[in-house]
């Protein structure tokens, strides 16, 4: 099989296309021939070494296919049925094994590439704004990288929620797609001071700040939040925040921060398969749009890599084998 390996940490250019023998499926494993794979900015932080890795490994942790075989004791799927997986190293290949238990069924309806731009950001927006800040009705949200692939969905689902949703984007082009998904208010932080212009809109602050940029957003975005708001940093697409004194918590409103990530809010089978169902559900009633931008041939990924590190795409990418 095809696959892409990493044996150094690295720009784009450490991505190498392979061949390797497709693996069996062991004990309570699914071997899944997949028709679609998710890039995120996490599989830049491993390329890089900002999130440590053993050598070589083959990047990628979302997907969607066909189950091609299954092992000993797996009764949960069977070969030719319809799978998604939010979290499983190895993705950057034709095939892949996967713990069926970390395997969710796709519904007929929802196309498998679909399935995939649902999987890893559309579960990361579900745990946001459904666990991590439940929004309701009267909450006001702050959303940076508006029109990347996480801000879509998440102001689409905030929205569902009640929520009021104020996104920041760089250009007029992202921010026609921040609208398109229900923004209440665009900011171009290119042109504006975006925490001044939130605190026009809002003058109490905001109640929560979502925010996935990092280090050169942080500081503003404190100074978006209402008293014991919350800040919740979720990545660092431009950078690893400093180290942070928390007395400054205390000056600017007793806020409260936290530091989620997707793996412990679906550790448990019965949250993964409760997430995907609603994902599923919204996309199948037309309440959740997903927006593929680019598909880039499983060779091309130096060029996906290259691209999402530059800014320069909006909403969800997908390699395909």
């Amino acid at each position: 099989m095809k696959a892409i390996s990493i044996s150094a940490p690295g720009g784009p250019e450490v991505l190498r296309l392979v061949d390797l023998p497709t693996p069996a499926p062991k004990a309570g494993e699914l071997l899944v021939r997949q028709s679609a794979i998710g890039i995120n900015y996490i599989d830049v932080y491993l390329r890089s070494g900002v999130y440590p890795s053993a050598m070589p490994f083959i990047p990628g942790l979302e997907g969607a296919g066909i189950v091609e075989a299954v092992g000993p004791g797996v009764s949960l799927f069977a070969p030719g049925d319809k799978v998604a997986y939010p979290q499983n190293p190895g993705a950057y290949a034709e095939y892949t094994l996967l713990p069926a238990e970390r395997a969710v069924s796709v519904p007929p309806n929802v196309p498998l590439r679909e399935a995939c731009a649902l999987m890893l950001q559309g579960m990361t927006a579900h745990y946001l704004c459904h666990s991590t800040f439940p929004v309701k009705p009267g909450h006001v949200a702050l959303v940076h990288a508006g029109a990347g692939g996480v801000g879509l969905l998440l102001t689409q689902l905030a929205k569902a929620r009640g929520a009021k949703v104020i996104t920041t984007v760089s250009t007029e082009e992202k921010a026609a797609l921040s609208r398109s998904a229900g923004a209440d208010h665009v900011i171009l932080y290119t042109s504006k001071d975006f925490a001044a212009e939130t605190r026009r809109i809002i003058p109490g602050g905001v109640d929560v700040v979502y925010d996935s940029v990092g280090k050169t957003t942080f500081d503003a975005s404190l100074e978006c939040i209402r008293p014991r708001g919350m800040m919740v940093l979720f990545g660092g697409s431009s950078g690893q925040v400093p180290p942070f004194d928390l007395q400054r918590l205390s000056a600017k409103g007793s806020l409260f921060i936290t530091r989620p990530t997707l793996g412990h809010h679906v550790a448990e089978r019965a949250e993964l398969v409760s997430r995907a169902t609603d994902l599923f559900g919204a996309y199948e009633t037309g309440k959740l749009r997903t927006r593929i931008e680019f598909e880039y041939p499983l060779a091309n990924a130096r060029r996906a890599h290259t691209d999402l590190e530059a800014r320069k795409t909006t909403g969800k990418l997908l390699l395909v084998p």
